[in-house]
């Protein structure tokens, strides 16, 4: 009885191990898939905004009113567009991308994970989205003002369009992620890594932290504009705390 049970491992082993191949071919088939339909769509979406580039271009340029943009070299004009077209469409898909990876972890979670993850992502976008919204209307202007009134009497401003683009872009997308700092408390908090009582005792250390991180994501040196990053991101800061204790309460 024994020699005939131990004759049946190496089958048992053999089936098992086949199993587990067809579930990891049927794993990263969905990987292929989820892939697929996330570039699908951003390639869909490059195309549309080059297709409308010219009207995302006017409003990028919309903050600038009265200054005159050139090329400098040949085709930067052209290049600076696929850049403006891609970074657009990277915005507008996001939001299906993250629901694609949602899709594929989803299964794999347990009950109570899927309902502490799918609000953390829903408020991740929006606050993504209200970061590049205040950086659009809050710190562009003010940073901009700040560089044509500095030196309006000595020079007359002519701005590359590429150079121009580049400093939105990262202002905008260094907006966006300091709004994702609640999001990262919220995490912190539901993990029990850190309670919120403990971030509101360290308020000394967020203040001058806020400062270096407005310092170091405001791609420019006018102090406006830094102030504006450092007092959002207190706000951001302590509207998180405030959150996770009133997690902690329930």
């Amino acid at each position: 009885m024994n020699t005939k049970d131990s004759s049946l491992i190496p089958y048992a082993f053999t089936f098992q191990q086949n199993e587990a191949e067809m579930s990891l071919a049927e794993h990263l088939e969905e990987v292929r898939q989820r892939a697929f339909w996330s570039l699908t769509s951003l390639l869909l979406a490059i195309t549309v905004c080059l297709v409308s580039v010219k009207n995302i271009v006017k409003l990028l340029q919309e903050p600038a009113l009265g200054i005159k943009f050139l090329q400098f070299a040949p085709g930067e004009y052209f290049f600076a567009s696929l850049k403006v077209a891609t970074y657009s469409a990277l915005l507008i898909c996001s939001p299906f991308i993250i629901y694609q990876i949602i899709l594929f972890v989803l299964p794999g979670m347990t009950k109570n994970e899927r309902k502490t993850i799918l609000p953390v992502v829903v408020g991740s976008i929006l606050l993504f989205g209200f970061g590049i919204l205040f950086g659009y209307l809050v710190l562009v202007p003010a940073a901009l003002n700040f560089f044509i009134n500095y030196g309006s009497e000595v020079v007359e401003p002519f701005w590359s369009f590429e150079q121009y683009f580049e400093f939105i872009i990262v202002l905008l997308f260094s907006t966006g992620i300091a709004f994702q700092l609640p999001v990262i408390q919220v995490m912190l908090g539901l993990l029990k890594i850190v309670s919120g009582q403990t971030m509101i005792s360290v308020w000394r250390y967020v203040i001058l932290g806020s400062t270096v991180v407005g310092a170091v994501l405001t791609p420019s040196v006018d102090p406006l504009t830094q102030i504006l990053m450092s007092s959002i991101v207190l706000l951001l800061y302590f509207g998180g705390a405030g959150i996770v204790l009133l997690l902690e309460k329930k």
